[in-house]
């Protein structure tokens, strides 16, 4: 078995190194994307919070790889249609790579929204109100009282939407990009042994989320125990 699968370790390496930067991208993104709608859900206007509330609605009542397709088709058909139109700019051509790092931060910025949120919601008000009480600035009240306290509470939920995250980056293969999944399926159909890599595709996904399970339950509880010593 190693003799059909070792010519082919750097395209299969390539391709693995291009899930776990799809993956990481698309997490910053989803996390930037969830502290801004979760704070406009719980601290914004009437219309902010109705924006966000039809955001994380479509977003996660719409399939995954429906969305991958609409961005990476839709979207430059869009965006040339648009500047076609107003002649602001030329071709815009939008990478594999580009549209599913995009699409999947899109897709899990709507549940780190509801992270965050459910996490926001856990704060003891009590805390919050002695804060304002004491003379803190809002902005030295988020910095030492809810931030610490909130990244804490959320940790578990974005562990998850991590895991989960990094299975879904196998949809990118779809739009041609040389991810782990395009590039064991290529090898596969190469030399005829379709299981044997779809086989390694699958020992490397679950390598990658099994020490991602490990680093993340010690980051928990490490920042979690930090959190509760500095504000007991």
């Amino acid at each position: 078995m190693w003799t059909v699968v070792e010519p082919y370790v750097p395209l299969v390496l390539q391709g693995t190194y291009l899930t776990i930067l799809v993956a990481l991208l698309s997490m910053a993104g989803a996390l930037l994307i969830g502290l801004i709608g979760a704070l406009g859900s719980i601290a914004g206007g009437a219309l902010t919070k109705r924006a966000v509330d039809l955001y994380t609605t479509v977003i996660r009542g719409v399939p995954d790889l429906v969305l991958m397709l609409l961005l990476y088709y839709g979207g430059q058909m869009m965006l040339n249609r648009l500047g076609e139109l107003t002649g602001l700019w030329d071709y815009v051509e939008i990478s594999a790579f580009m549209a599913g790092t995009i699409t999947i931060a899109i897709i899990f910025g709507a549940y780190t929204v509801e992270t965050f949120r459910g996490a926001a919601l856990n704060i003891p008000k009590g805390q919050i109100e002695a804060g304002l009480a004491i003379g803190l600035s809002r902005r030295r009240l988020f910095g030492r009282i809810i931030w610490p306290q909130l990244l804490s509470l959320a940790l578990p939920g974005i562990g998850n939407n991590w895991q989960v995250l990094m299975k879904t980056t196998a949809l990118v293969s779809v739009i041609g990009l040389q991810d782990v999944v395009n590039s064991s399926f290529q090898a596969g159909r190469t030399t005829r042994h379709m299981f044997v890599f779809m086989g390694v595709a699958l020992i490397i996904y679950l390598v990658i989320t099994m020490i991602s399970g490990l680093v993340i339950s010690y980051v928990a509880h490490r920042y979690g125990s930090q959190t509760r010593s500095e504000l007991a």
